[in-house]
């Protein structure tokens, strides 16, 4: 009796009734009678995001010119106060993290800064997994110093497919390695990489080493300072819920503080030496040194209140609920949809990220059936299924009806009314 308990709808409400990060779903504006689990690529909008950006409008309204230096926010500081209140979710000394860019061209300058090649390190490793943009800039940056990708890209690939093997990333990491690049979380599967290990490997080797947290920050905590990564970049739009287009983050540790960035502008300067208007750049000498170029406002303001969730909420507390909401998910997915050919990457809490992957090789019309259903999920190619419950504003009760929507659509073969390819935004 106790086991068929689990498995009802009703304890999927006692879960919400315990779940002490309840009261934030208010703060966000929910899509009418539809459950989003999209949140991984594109988090929701919530209330004081959409008033901060109104407190930037308004200060512009007010303010003109004179917002650069003035009011509650002024704009000229605007990018490094945003990442030092960033910078708990990472686990940096707030000088280390700055707010600009976005996540692929971030990764243009952090590899202009950090590949350094010599006689016999010239390689840059990553990861035949990786989100496709990583690699196309790596590629450019090889490219760049006139190295043939095909030579001095190495890619640490999958036994499966689907995760990766830390040992094998560490063997990956031979005398003629000059730079690693590896995502915290990977995009399809939701492993969870060992940063701290891979990071002490790298540098016993003497091997400079960067992550993708795009798809880790604001879900999971970091100790990026404490692990000594080098250096770290990221997109604001998913589980910070800054907005479509929002403006990325970096992380540099401090240790590499004082050198000149490798792509340079006008914002790479340090503020006293900024407006002299020399020819000669002086870098900051902090995480600031690796702007380019003015900080774009209105697509930075929503982090200014989505920050503050974070905050109060606390980033252990959210990956707690976070954990448990995925736990429910696959509890449920073996119990109810075992019949219908799925395959689920089971990942144990400690190496999962904040999403769920179940394979289908109908996955592209199951995700629009989906979706006629009021449940928002994402597609990936050739076969995927990704579904993120997100912990501020996602409930166990959604869960469960995901679930068993899910389950309706397998069993009545409502899918076949859909074509089985992707839209043009999967």
């Amino acid at each position: 009796m106790e086991k068929e308990h689990i498995f009802s709808l009703e304890y999927a409400r006692s879960l919400d009734d315990q779940d002490q990060l309840k009261a934030y779903r208010q703060e966000f504006y929910i899509p009418t009678n539809k459950i989003y689990f999209d949140g991984n690529s594109l988090g929701l909008l919530s209330k004081r995001a959409e008033k901060s950006v109104a407190i930037v409008m308004e200060a512009w309204k007010q303010l003109a010119i004179d917002g650069w230096t003035e009011g509650e926010h002024p704009w000229y500081y605007f990018s490094e106060a945003l990442g030092e209140k960033m910078a708990p979710l990472v686990g940096a000394e707030s000088t280390e993290v700055i707010v600009t860019g976005s996540t692929t061209v971030n990764l243009h300058q952090l590899v202009a800064s950090f590949y350094k090649p010599s006689k016999t390190r010239t390689k840059i490793v990553a990861d035949e997994l990786n989100f496709p943009s990583d690699i196309y800039a790596l590629q450019s940056q090889l490219q760049l110093k006139r190295y043939d990708h095909t030579d001095h890209l190495i890619y640490v690939t999958s036994k499966d497919g689907s995760t990766l093997d830390e040992a094998d990333i560490i063997e990956a990491m031979t005398d003629d390695v000059a730079l690693i690049v590896l995502p915290s979380v990977l995009y399809r599967s939701g492993q969870l990489l060992d940063i701290q290990r891979l990071t002490a490997a790298a540098h016993e080797r003497d091997i400079k080493i960067g992550f993708d947290l795009c798809h880790s920050i604001g879900a999971i905590p970091h100790e990026l300072h404490e692990w000594g990564v080098d250096f770290a970049f990221w997109c604001n739009y998913k589980h910070l819920n800054a907005g479509p287009g929002s403006v990325a983050g970096i992380f540099v540790h401090e240790r590499h503080f004082g050198q000149a960035p490798g792509l340079a502008g006008w914002f790479s300067s340090t503020k006293e030496k900024q407006f002299d208007m020399e020819h000669h750049l002086t870098p900051a000498v902090d995480a600031g040194a690796y702007q380019i170029g003015t900080p774009h406002l209105l697509s930075s303001a929503p982090l200014l209140g989505s920050l503050e969730l974070f905050q109060e909420a606390g980033i252990d507390q959210i990956r707690n609920k976070s954990l448990q909401l995925t736990d429910y998910l696959l509890l449920l997915v073996k119990q109810e949809l075992q019949a219908y050919s799925f395959t689920v990457d089971v990942l144990p809490a400690e190496r999962r990220g904040a999403h769920i992957l179940l394979n289908h090789k109908e996955a592209a019309r199951i995700c629009k059936a989906l979706k006629a259903g009021n449940v928002i999920p994402d597609f990936r190619s050739p076969n995927s299924i990704r579904l993120a419950p997100v912990a501020l504003y996602n409930t166990f009760t959604e869960v469960y009806e995901t679930v068993h929507k899910l389950k309706k659509i397998m069993e009545e073969k409502t899918y076949k009314t859909f074509p089985n390819e992707r839209g043009v935004v999967a």
